[in-house]
């Protein structure tokens, strides 16, 4: 394997992420610790694809073989190897991704952590540093590699014991490729049995597109195939057990729980290739990290292009894992003319219809499935809303929203469910933004749909404001703020509003105006009061509340915007308020009243120890000491 004396040795400390990444897997997966064979297995197939497809460029690379997996036993020294012939490494490679991890979000994910060995060992996978996961099995780790372009003399061994430090060490290594040695712990034996390693092999690496061989039973000098060694994606469907899709998925998404779903289809005609789409069960902890790895595995006539292929999927399903297949792609395809092929344009509708297709059939058949779908990506279909205006239909059947209907704070009632629930005279579909479900629910401007048994759309995620900016209809009926505009109750059922009765009560609403002054627009009578005093009303066009916080959160200023004042006539304050003659507490009750309204709004208010000391000198006036 590997002659001649070292040079260039040297030891180094691990960098301190890793040395707290290798503590706590090994506490954290030690209960499934089968893993790391599946692990190692799929780094070794990662390292044959980037081979073929570096040999496209350079097809001296390919020279020496088949490419392929071989795991190999030495019992009497406790010795496990998995050797491949991909692209191999550099000395600079085996310090960079074997000694520290370069990745973003590396400090978010250490702090997701948490010891409780069924999260963690999720994040871990997600992370895809399946590499350690060896340390929970060996009390030691070699790695003897050679890059394919680099001469024999330009071997490097890597040792650790996974305590803290590795040395590596230039050597000479004949052959291309990598071996990972494992020198396996007296508790660890169970995997030196060729059976139990056969098992776990067809068990999680069956799908391996590369043969993975180990010595025949009987005759060590034979080689003989373990797995199928048939990229999964191209065998028929009706030949795939469940089971397997389940393997391959955390195969390519390195992740320790199934999917939701999935969806495999062959395109054959003007168009072929072969797609195979997975929705994961869980959001992986950087899923709102634009730099995080994200896109589909690309293969051209079944080669390796890239694991990153985000040109296939809008970005708002960047949760979606899986493959692409093609046989129209050219071969030597870069990333830069996958931006330009026109065919990807139609691959990308294709698939985007075909993904969102899944999702609604995952509702339709699964919906406590769908459920957990919908909290871990719900907030993802909200932007495709606003990207993906040609979907917006498919989109709006996906929506999941907390209504007045709904136990607590769920968001489970689909847009479906609100039409078939639909009063005969209802014109529009109402809805609400607020702080939170509860202040939503719990907001004046619901009391007359309250009352007539009207549904509305309690809104609360940092997003929806925007989002339904965009989103205006839906099979006919608007969409329509509550919190805005002239409500109009004959669009609810009801019979139109009086004018405010006689001269006395448009009085009032002057006087009212007069004590606020540029406070507001307008002070009049509606229709969406019925046991609060008074509420705040947006115009039609005016931003709301959330968009301005967004808009100050990216430091742009917002367009200035002034609500109206709507006042419940039978309201006691508010005829306590139209008897009162002295001006200068008229004033003070009718500012009050405007700050009850934005405090109803669940907005701060400009000068909270003010409205503090006028409430307390009106609570006063009207109990005074005896």
């Amino acid at each position: 394997m590997d002659s001649g004396a070292d040079s260039g040795a040297a030891t180094f400390a691990f960098q301190a992420e890793i040395k707290q990444l290798l503590r706590l897997m090994v506490h954290s997966l030690y209960s499934n610790r089968e893993i790391f064979l599946r692990e190692l297995v799929s780094n070794a197939s990662d390292a044959n694809d980037r081979l073929r497809f570096e040999a496209l460029a350079k097809p001296e690379l390919a020279a020496g073989g088949e490419l392929e997996i071989r795991v190999g036993v030495d019992a009497e020294k406790r010795l496990l190897s998995i050797t491949d012939n991909g692209i191999g490494m550099s000395r600079d490679d085996v310090i960079e991704h074997l000694g520290t991890i370069a990745r973003s979000g590396t400090g978010q994910f250490l702090e997701r952590l948490t010891g409780d060995q069924r999260k963690d060992a999720q994040l871990i996978g997600q992370f895809g540093v399946g590499f350690y996961s060896a340390f929970i099995v060996a009390e030691e780790v070699t790695v003897l590699s050679r890059r394919a372009d680099a001469p024999p003399e330009q071997g490097v061994r890597w040792v650790s014991d996974g305590q803290g430090e590795y040395s590596v060490a230039n050597v000479s290594r004949a052959e291309r490729g990598t071996t990972v040695e494992l020198k396996l712990k007296p508790d660890a034996v169970e995997f030196l049995q060729p059976y139990r390693l056969r098992e776990l092999i067809r068990k999680y690496s069956d799908h391996i597109a590369f043969p993975v061989r180990m010595p025949a039973e009987g005759d060590a000098a034979t080689q003989e195939t373990v797995n199928r060694a048939k990229a999964l994606w191209s065998r028929p469907r009706t030949e795939i057990k469940d089971d397997e899709y389940v393997e391959f998925y955390k195969h390519i998404a390195h992740d320790t729980e199934g999917p939701l779903t999935w969806s495999h289809n062959r395109v054959e005609g003007k168009r072929e290739y072969t797609s195979l789409l997975y929705v994961p069960s869980a959001a992986p902890f950087d899923l709102w990290n634009r730099e995080s790895p994200k896109g589909v595995k690309l293969y051209v006539q079944r080669v390796f292009i890239t694991d990153q292929a985000t040109q296939f999927l809008p970005l708002y399903l960047r949760f979606v894992r899986g493959v692409v297949d093609s046989s129209e792609l050219s071969l030597n395809v870069s990333r830069e003319l996958l931006q330009q092929d026109e065919a990807i344009a139609a691959m990308r509708a294709a698939l985007t219809r075909r993904a969102l297709d899944m999702l609604e059939r995952l509702a339709e058949e699964s919906p406590d499935k769908y459920a957990t779908f919908w909290k871990e990506f719900g907030a993802l279909m909200k932007e495709g809303v606003v990207e993906d205006a040609a979907n917006r239909d498919k989109l709006a059947k996906l929506l999941r929203f907390t209504t007045t209907r709904s136990a607590g704070a769920d968001q489970d009632r689909s847009l479906k469910d609100y039409l078939a629930d639909l009063k005969p005279e209802q014109k529009a579909i109402y809805f609400i933004v607020a702080e939170s479900p509860t202040a939503a629910r719990s907001s004046p401007h619901l009391e007359t749909f309250r009352e007539r048994g009207i549904e509305v759309l309690l809104l609360s995620d940092r997003l929806d404001e925007w989002v339904m900016q965009h989103f205006t209809e839906h099979q006919g009926k608007p969409f329509k703020d509550v919190r805005r505009g002239v409500l109009d109750p004959t669009e609810l059922g009801g019979d139109k509003p009086a004018e405010a009765a006689g001269k006395d009560d448009k009085a009032l609403l002057k006087r009212v105006k007069r004590a606020l002054r540029e406070r507001v627009e307008e002070v009049r009578v509606g229709g969406r009061l019925k046991q609060s005093a008074a509420c705040l009303v947006l115009s039609e066009h005016d931003l709301g509340y959330q968009m301005r916080e967004l808009l100050a959160a990216a430091g742009q200023a917002a367009p200035p915007s002034i609500p109206s004042l709507e006042l419940n006539l039978e309201h006691p304050l508010v005829r306590k308020l139209d008897a009162e003659t002295d001006a200068a507490r008229f004033d003070r009750l009718a500012l009050l009243l405007f700050e009850q309204a934005v405090l109803a709004e669940g907005r701060q208010l400009e000068d909270p120890a003010a409205f503090v000391a006028r409430l307390n000198e009106l609570l006063t006036e009207l109990s005074p000491p005896r």
